[in-house]
């Protein structure tokens, strides 16, 4: 009997042949690693833990995109504060779905603490803790300058309940007067020369 070569697989997304060597497979195909096992709608290589597939196209997605034209709409779905809607309003920007409680002031919904900068509503998934409150990502700034904070960055005034950078804290509050410093090395030229 004589050899007969088995056919390569052909990849779900170019159609031409692919080898075990460039093999990956999802969405019941076979997909050349290099280029064409990326999300179809962003073009992102995907892996085994960012691969999505969608059974009825047969087709690869990123998680990301596979959730936000596939997956559940509404509130509670990504419709609400601290997340994206897909659901396009007028000039293109992204509708707030999220229902109003009238009792509640005008920048709370549903809960949350209030974030110590803006008054809002912080939810524990966005939370970030300084000077005893609650503070957004956006909002863990200093007082004075803006800069934004961190961990590491960040100096609590606990009295006033506000947080500020190092520098802007040493200004305000450190001690002052001679022997602190007052600035880079403490420092400063009186324009008397030695004798």
């Amino acid at each position: 009997m004589p050899f007969k070569p088995v056919a390569a697989p052909k990849c779900g997304r170019c159609g031409k042949s692919v080898y075990p060597a460039e093999q990956r497979l999802a969405a019941n195909c076979s997909w050349h690693f290099g280029g064409c096992f990326t999300c179809k709608i962003c073009n992102k290589t995907l892996s085994s833990t960012t691969l999505a597939e969608h059974k009825e196209s047969k087709e690869i997605y990123c998680k990301s995109c596979y959730g936000k034209h596939f997956g559940p709409k509404g509130y509670g779905y990504g419709a609400g504060a601290g997340t994206l809607s897909m659901d396009a309003g007028a000039n293109g920007w992204a509708k707030n779905n999220a229902p109003l409680n009238e009792n509640l002031s005008s920048h709370k919904y549903l809960g949350g603490n209030e974030c110590g900068r803006c008054g809002g509503s912080v939810y524990s998934a966005e939370e970030i803790l300084g000077a005893g409150l609650s503070w957004h990502k956006g909002c863990f700034t200093c007082k004075d300058c803006n800069k934004r904070l961190d961990s590491k960055t960040v100096s609590e005034n606990i009295d006033e309940q506000d947080i500020y950078c190092k520098a802007c804290y040493g200004k305000h509050f450190a001690p002052k007067g001679y022997g602190y410093g007052s600035g880079a090395g403490a420092l400063k030229n009186t324009g008397m020369t030695p004798s």
